[in-house]
């Protein structure tokens, strides 16, 4: 069992910040030797690596280098044995909560790439596990992790350009997975975080974000029929009311 004593002993955090590569990239190799023997280790030592796994692609400056650091952190989840991938995921998703609104917008793109990266890594835990609903890193517990922190429904503290970018990716993610061509109900499963946005969200931007992604074309019993009269589909602006009350617009 690691403990604060473990972490504290271990050079990764800074090292994992540090100014030049070499350091970083050996400081990465021996993160995931160190990760993939470690079965627990307390939420404040995740937040505390993924700090400095934060800083490590903060640094890192030329974009051939950031997509390989983007993969490279996103393949840190496969390596992780399955009582630690829950919790390393939160504090992902905790660490990117925390520090999303001072990613200035030269920085933006490669953790928007980040981001993306883990939406897929989330996909292929599912996909390790057997699509299992229940259980250990199962579709209820994955799935519940993306509500309570990237996709949560009321939660002010969270930058709604993180829930957008969740919202953006969702589906190419999906679909890249090969989840379209799984059964209904795994599929539709997938989709219930999006669906609880729609039904719950104070905001209505993110509701129709939302919604816009459930809609999109490529999910099943979504396909335009061939042939098909396209203006049809066109839905009068004014007769999209949502019952009244349509919540707040940042």
């Amino acid at each position: 069992m690691a403990t604060d004593t473990d972490i504290q002993q271990t050079p990764f955090v800074k090292q994992l910040a540090a100014n030049d590569r070499p350091t970083r990239d050996a400081a990465l190799h021996s993160l995931r030797t160190y990760l993939s023997g470690r079965r627990e280790l307390p939420p404040l030592d995740l937040l505390k690596l993924w700090k400095g796994l934060f800083y490590c692609l903060w640094m890192s400056d030329r974009p051939l280098t950031q997509q390989a650091l983007a993969s490279s952190l996103a393949s840190l989840v496969s390596i992780l044995p399955s009582p630690t991938t829950v919790p390393f995921l939160r504090a992902f998703w905790q660490t990117m909560a925390r520090e999303w609104t001072g990613i200035d917008v030269l920085r933006m793109e490669k953790f928007l790439l980040l981001v993306r990266r883990y939406v897929a890594a989330h996909f292929e835990v599912l996909d390790k596990n057997g699509w299992k609903e229940e259980g250990q890193n199962g579709i209820t517990e994955v799935m519940g992790l993306m509500g309570e922190v990237a996709l949560n429904v009321g939660d002010m503290r969270i930058s709604n350009g993180l829930r957008f970018h969740v919202i953006d990716v969702w589906v190419d993610e999906m679909e890249r997975a090969g989840i379209l061509e799984l059964e209904k109900p795994v599929v539709e499963a997938l989709l219930g975080p999006l669906r609880t946005l729609v039904k719950a969200s104070p905001n209505k931007v993110v509701r129709r974000k939302a919604k816009e992604a459930l809609e999109d074309e490529r999910l099943p019993g979504n396909e335009k029929p061939v042939g098909g009269n396209e203006d049809q589909d066109v839905e009068v602006e004014g007769n999209t009311n949502e019952d009244g009350w349509e919540g707040i617009e940042d």
